[in-house]
């Protein structure tokens, strides 16, 4: 979460910034691998993961949302899809823990909310599709993206 927060802030995605955090952040060789895999893919499938917690946030969109909420949530969302070795009670629990760790006193209520419902969504086998716009199109995972 915390270098997704800072790709953010300085809008700065290269491998060389995220290197960078792992440098000064120092990222185990170990952890590493994993680290790398959820940055990536988070940033790779942003915009579909932006527009499922869109869709699951009642009246809230992606950039009225704290950047530590809205980065938290996208890495939850992106395990949640794209992780299957991570039971997603897992993923759904530590999004809470660190949101109530970095975020505001209702932050892990909130995450919970829309993370729970992305969670029944899927164990429920419906296509978690955005709203179609008319410049969207349906990618391989069935999600909308723009053209």
């Amino acid at each position: 979460m915390q270098a997704l927060f800072q790709i953010e802030m300085i809008q700065d995605d290269s491998t060389e910034a995220v290197e960078l955090f792992c440098t000064h952040f120092r990222v185990s060789k170990s952890v590493r691998p994993f680290f790398l895999r959820l940055i990536e893919g988070v940033k790779e499938f942003q915009h579909e993961i932006d527009a499922l917690i869109e869709r699951f946030s009642e009246n809230w969109k992606i950039s009225r949302m704290s950047r530590v909420d809205r980065n938290v949530l996208r890495l939850a969302v992106y395990e949640l899809l794209h992780c299957h070795d991570i039971p997603p009670k897992v993923s759904i629990n530590e999004a809470i823990d660190i949101a109530k760790r970095f975020g505001t006193e209702d932050s892990g209520a909130f995450i919970n909310g829309i993370l729970d419902s992305v969670r029944i969504s899927l164990e429920k086998e419906n296509p978690i599709q955005p709203e179609k716009s008319p410049d969207q199109t349906p990618n391989p995972m069935g999600l909308m993206i723009d053209d």
